[in-house]
């Protein structure tokens, strides 16, 4: 364990903790626990919670891929927020992966494979519509959704992702797709702007099995792969969020590549919010960033 990863995990334990004290489970969720989508009995597991009202439907999917600096998060401290989105019509699929420096990239995007195939394997038994699948991610999450959303969208750059992992495994359910996604308070370029988030070098030199080598930064950053067939995306930050200048670097790119997105900026000098606010449920601007979001998610629903 280096220092940074530990202090981290320490630092963001207590500040989600003390986030969410007090919450429970709401009345009308419906929730499944644990259940295992992978190999590993801690990290592979996963939880899906949905609206009561809505048992024995098909509904949406929303998959989050949590945050936490690659080396912090799980299933558990993303459950309100989960419930949060479920109670907004869609059934929620909140999973852990395996995390660094025990684990280094690209394990969890093998777990995001891991996790969407789980999706489309068990569709029929947890009421999911395959055909509406989208995905949410905040800071090291929104980077690593944005890898993924390059992996099933850009055939170049799984075929060599492929080449220079060859052991990983990236299958994917046939057909896989994402409607849509929302990239929040990210990181999209892991080279620039190190100057702005020092913690940055040491934490890449913990998620990177070569601790940064010129091939695998290229290989690394989410603006480098985007295509045109990169989802519709909708990317938020914050006056106080510290990552707040890389949400320039994916909505230039979308912009040139004609990718449909909204970009919302929330807050003000006086309200300057802070870093993935939106999972605080308690906040009014989270209810209002989530109700965005999902509302964006909305207009991409494709009906038979």
């Amino acid at each position: 364990m280096s220092v940074i990863s530990d202090k981290l995990r320490k630092e963001f334990g207590e500040g989600d903790a003390k986030r969410d004290a007090g919450l429970k489970t709401p009345e009308d969720i419906e929730r499944s626990d644990d259940i295992s989508y992978g190999e590993h009995p801690k990290w592979n597991l996963l939880d899906v919670y949905r609206l009561k009202s809505k048992k024995g439907q098909k509904l949406p999917v929303i998959a989050i891929v949590h945050g936490g600096g690659w080396v912090y998060g799980d299933k558990e401290v993303y459950q309100y927020y989960g419930m949060s989105l479920a109670q907004r019509g869609f059934a929620v699929v909140n999973f852990s992966y395996r995390l660094a420096p025990e684990y280094k990239y690209p394990s969890a995007i093998e777990d995001i494979c891991a996790a969407f195939r789980w999706i489309y394997a068990n569709a029929e038994e947890y009421g999911l519509d395959t055909d509406n699948i989208f995905a949410v991610g905040d800071s090291a999450g929104a980077h690593l959704l944005s890898m993924f959303s390059c992996l099933i969208t850009n055939k170049k750059f799984l075929k060599e992702m492929k080449k220079e992992y060859p052991k990983a495994c990236f299958d994917l359910p046939k057909g896989m797709h994402l409607n849509a996604v929302a990239l929040n308070c990210g990181k999209y370029d892991l080279e620039k702007d190190k100057d702005k988030d020092e913690k940055s070098v040491d934490l890449i030199k913990d998620f990177l099995e070569h601790g940064g080598t010129e091939e695998e930064m290229r290989l690394v950053n989410g603006v480098d792969h985007v295509t045109g067939k990169f989802p519709p995306a909708f990317v938020m930050t914050c006056p106080g969020d510290f990552l707040k200048s890389q949400a320039k670097y994916i909505v230039n790119k979308l912009n040139k590549k004609e990718v449909p997105f909204c970009y919302r900026y929330y807050g003000d000098k006086k309200n300057k919010l802070h870093h993935v606010f939106h999972c605080n449920t308690r906040l009014e601007e989270a209810v209002k960033c989530n109700d965005d979001e999902c509302g964006f998610f909305k207009e991409w629903i494709q009906t038979s």
